[in-house]
């Protein structure tokens, strides 16, 4: 241990020392007599020196035994000339046998030499033989700790200066023990980081160690050995105070292992791992290749490129695509600015050769190493990811090429999930404002505006719908709706419940019974999805709010299943909620629905919406709803347009979590300049008078080409009237966009116009009707029906 400034490190009485065992010499004559006898022979075999002196030295050996064939084993002669070595059976003094290595050697003539002249010889005893083996063993081990251990074995004193240090440890020193004696910890290794939670300067824990003889076990560096500087190693060392004979500590010893292969194994799976979670969250195929130069950067690489196909952007799937016909859709080199760029790679390229052989390739440009890695979609290059690392950090090697490998397989499956999500929610989003009315009819009975916001979320499209219906009588529907759940399902489901409000509106039914009528056929679409699997598009879970306004009464009726009722802000009049039954949404249950009669003045406004625009994130309703209210109660002279774009800048300035539906109307009324309206006993006689007093409305308004026609139209009506029901008829005549003539009775029958035979002489009345004008209908009431027609107004 040549270069260890101190004495062995075991106790003198323990047996332990590293030193060889003591020597004990003897003293002998030419004749073999014993002329000198030393402590350590005594101690040997037990004989002191006045006890052996002068007796021959073969008298101590033990007397020969008989081999198996007989003959007499030969008794070692110690009176040998010239050196030579030996294992001698010795008598102990006690009786047993002591087997020793022994070594004559003769001695130099001197005066005591005897008269032959043969100088007298030296015996030395080394030591007791299985002691002497055990001392060889010994030896051999500390040797091969020394020179043969692949775990570094360094010891440190005072102030964490190097005082010796194995082969495997000068190796990894740069090779000259010599230069780096005296040297501190923190020198040798000036760049070692430590990566557990001992964070004290080596300097100071070694110090503490020798102060308190606790060990310090299995401390993590990183860091870059002189041997090795381009590479990043990784060390587990343990260490321990060292005691002399005296048990006065004289270092520390430090035991270190290379565990950098195992570390950066752990660290490659903690990068997969962490892959597999961040990657592919955000269902945007921009936004996956962020994610992937955000998670490699810097753990595992320097920069990251990623290159797709321009058509998996437009959620197409590509051909086999080329190197000249990509997209860069991350870098983390440059500047945000770049993302979006074409980018072509030149034929022959390392880039092109990966792309066409799809496999990843590798190389160094200008001081970087980098790697060529495709992204493949069953089979087909999709695109590119360059893995970047500079000159300071190691280059890629095989481990690094597999983590790349699966970072981009990774990269790729979420890519073409978010191509294929991209291209549903386009269509979706398609479907779904294809679905949505494009604008808003004109009508004399609201003024209204309408806003649709789609989710922000990875959902998609969802299943929120408005409508404005006009009706007869100058009339019209309102309605919000909203499907449960996103996607194509959702929007499809939609526009079908869409045309099945328009269609049940059409007929004229009050909102009560047509929330009635959409129950029941959402609940059998519902059965009818279950029988077919869940693939279907079933609307269980829809909610709905149902409204109609008549500008010549001022009065609306109003219904809800499981909505949101409006908000309604009469002229001078507070903002408030309308209080509606809530109902039960579609298809989840048989409750009869219940209408509301609302008056409303003109220029009142009422304002429809999905819960998607009240429900702020991590609020209730009830603070969205106050925003809504004081919006509307701060700006309610505004124009519905104006304030579709107020509201939504205050409840969503950004996005929403949920899509959301806003529909906004200021009611209208039809003065008394536009409506004449008789009440008529019922009495055939009286029919020659209708017919006068609507000619006679039709001359204050200027309408005389329509008197023929509405003439007939209202003989036809009120005869009807009489005919078949009792108590008083009403007459109405509406000028609106079109001449609306209604006669009301107090009958539920529906009225059908019909071919009459050549020998009837009626039954053709209604059919005359539907021949003289544009539409006519009928439509119920909770006291009768109304039966009415519309005529188109004279061009010019």
């Amino acid at each position: 241990m040549e270069g260890l400034p101190f004495t062995p490190l075991a106790g003198a009485d323990d047996g332990g020392h590293l030193g060889p065992p003591p020597a004990a010499l003897a003293l002998l004559a030419p004749d073999g007599v014993v002329v000198g006898w030393s402590r350590e022979a005594e101690a040997l075999v037990g004989y002191s020196a006045a006890q052996v002196v002068g007796r021959r030295a073969a008298d101590l050996l033990v007397p020969p035994h008989a081999d198996r064939d007989g003959t007499e084993e030969r008794r070692p002669d110690p009176r040998l000339d010239g050196t030579r070595s030996a294992v001698v059976d010795v008598r102990h003094r006690d009786g047993h046998t002591v087997r020793v290595a022994v070594t004559l050697r003769p001695l130099a003539p001197a005066s005591g030499a005897d008269p032959t002249g043969r100088a007298p010889s030296a015996v030395l005893m080394a030591a007791e033989l299985d002691e002497l083996r055990w001392w060889e063993t010994r030896q051999a081990m500390l040797q091969g700790l020394v020179t043969q251990s692949p775990v570094t074995l360094t010891i440190y004193g005072p102030g964490a200066r190097l005082l010796w240090a194995n082969e495997s440890s000068v190796r990894e020193l740069g090779g000259d023990l010599t230069a780096s004696l005296g040297r501190s910890m923190t020198e040798l290794f000036p760049g070692d980081v430590l990566t557990t939670q001992h964070l004290e300067p080596p300097e100071d824990f070694v110090q503490r160690i020798l102060d308190t003889g606790e060990p310090v076990i299995d401390v993590h560096f990183r860091g870059r050995a002189p041997s090795d500087p381009r590479r990043e190693h990784v060390w587990s060392s343990s260490y321990f105070r060292l005691l002399d004979g005296r048990g006065e500590p004289v270092g520390v010893c430090e035991q270190s292992i290379d565990v950098t292969d195992h570390y950066r194994a752990q660290q490659r799976l903690a990068l997969l791992a962490e892959a597999g979670a961040r990657i592919g969250a955000t269902l945007d195929p921009s936004g996956t290749a962020a994610e992937l130069a955000e998670t490699a950067v810097p753990r595992y690489a320097d920069a990251v490129l990623v290159d797709v196909a321009a058509e998996v952007l437009e959620g197409e799937e590509p051909k086999p695509v080329t190197a000249g016909d990509l997209v860069r859709v991350a870098d983390s080199e440059a500047e945000p600015a770049r993302v979006g760029e074409r980018v072509a790679y030149a034929p022959g390229s390392s880039q092109a050769e990966s792309l066409a052989g799809g496999r990843t390739t590798a190389e160094a440009v200008a001081g970087t190493t980098r790697l060529y890695v495709p992204l493949i979609v069953r089979g087909t290059p999709w695109g590119l990811v360059t893995f970047v690392r500079g000159e300071a950090s190691e280059p890629f090697d095989d481990g690094d090429r597999a983590v790349a490998e699966e970072l981009a397989s990774r990269t790729a499956v979420c890519i073409d999930n978010a191509r294929r999500y991209r291209r549903e929610r386009t269509s979706a989003f398609m479907l779904q404002s294809s679905l949505l009315p494009r604008s808003l009819p004109e009508l004399s009975a609201v003024d209204a505006a309408s806003r649709y916001l789609p989710a922000d979320s990875h959902l998609g499209a969802g299943g929120d719908w408005f409508d404005v219906i006009p009706l007869s009588g100058a009339r019209v529907g309102l309605v919000v709706g909203d499907v449960v759940g996103h996607g194509l399902g959702a929007a499809a489901t939609m526009g079908r419940l869409r045309a099945m409000v328009r269609t049940l509106a059409e007929l004229d039914l009050a909102p009560d019974e047509l929330l009635a009528r959409l129950n029941d056929q959402v609940a059998r679409d519902a059965s009818d999805q279950h029988a077919k699997g869940p693939d279907g598009s079933g609307a269980v879970g829809a909610t709905c709010l149902y409204g109609t306004y008549d500008p010549a009464s001022r009065t609306s009726t109003w219904a809800a299943a499981g909505h949101l009722p409006p908000a309604v802000v009469q002229p001078h009049g507070p903002v408030s909620l309308l209080r509606l039954p809530p109902g039960a949404p579609l298809g989840v249950g048989r409750l009869p629905y219940e209408g509301v009669d609302v008056a409303l003045a003109a220029g009142s406004l009422v304002v429809l919406f999905t819960d998607g625009l009240v429900e702020a994130r991590g609020q209730g309703v009830d603070v969205g709803l106050d925003r809504l209210a004081a919006v509307l109660g701060e700006q309610r002279g505004s124009s519905p347009d104006l304030l579709c774009a107020q509201i939504v800048a205050e409840l969503a300035p950004e996005h929403v979590r949920d899509d959301a539906t806003l529909l906004v109307v200021r009611t209208r009324a039809l003065d008394a300049r536009r409506v004449a309206a008789w009440e008529l006993p019922s009495d055939p006689a009286l029919v020659a008078r209708a017919r006068a007093m609507a000619s006679e409305q039709l001359g204050r308004w200027g309408l005389d080409d329509l008197a023929f026609t509405t003439e007939l139209v209202v003989s036809e009506l009120v005869t009807n009237a009489i005919r078949h029901a009792s108590g008083p008829i009403g007459l109405r005549l509406i000028r609106d966009r079109s001449l609306i003539c209604e006669v009301s009775d107090s009958q539920h029958t529906s009225p059908h116009a019909r071919y009459a035979g050549n020998d009837e002489e009626g039954g053709r009345g209604l059919f005359m009707v539907a021949q003289l004008t544009e539409h006519w209908g009928t439509r119920y009431m909770p006291t009768g029906k109304t039966i009415w027609a519309e005529q188109a107004l004279p061009v010019g």
